[in-house]
């Protein structure tokens, strides 16, 4: 599968952005999709993931409250939305996605995801 993640831009604090992920290759509903960003000179870290069907999803205590993860499998889409958006949320953000089975349970963990999309750029000015 291939992911094209597309949204970011430049938002003030406080605001707000959504982040798309599309898929091509293979439908999307064989994967749980994962959002990840990078900062500046620090490691990858784990946003929010959504399972195969979209009914589980987890994330970060960093976005927790703030963020919203889902998915649309019939346009093989998944999505972040990101509201009371901080400076500290600046970074690329990634999404991924993982071969899995249906009741696998979620991972945080970036080295279990098989597929990267290439990066959009979110900057937020305080």
């Amino acid at each position: 599968v291939q992911l094209q993640a597309s949204g970011g831009g430049l938002v003030q604090a406080g605001g707000s952005l959504r982040l798309s992920c599309a898929a091509s290759g293979r439908t999307l509903r064989e994967y749980s999709v994962g959002w990840f960003r990078q900062a500046p000179g620090k490691e990858r870290e784990f946003v929010a993931a959504i399972s195969r069907g979209g009914g589980s999803s987890m994330y970060s205590e960093s976005v927790k409250g703030r963020f919203t993860i889902s998915r649309d499998n019939a346009k093989n889409t998944g999505y972040l939305r990101m509201d009371s958006l901080k400076s500290e949320d600046t970074a690329v953000y990634y999404c991924a996605a993982r071969r899995i089975i249906m009741t696998a349970p979620l991972s945080g963990d970036k080295e279990d995801y098989n597929y990267w999309g290439q990066g959009t750029l979110v900057t937020v000015s305080s």
